[in-house]
């Protein structure tokens, strides 16, 4: 028995254009997260594993 798919919906006028200057704002911004603790946080995890770094 086949089962009906719907089509993925398209965003048009004002809410694509809305969509796409976001879209290119968070692009632009891109890698603006501070990782920095978190990958401390994996150190200190991996040396008492005695794992490296």
């Amino acid at each position: 028995m086949a089962y009906y798919i719907k089509s993925i919906p398209t965003l048009t006028g004002e809410v694509a254009q809305r969509f796409n200057e976001r879209a290119a704002e968070v692009e632009a911004n891109r890698g603006s997260i501070d990782f920095s603790e978190q990958v401390e946080t994996m150190r200190k995890i991996l040396a008492e594993a005695k794992l490296g770094y």
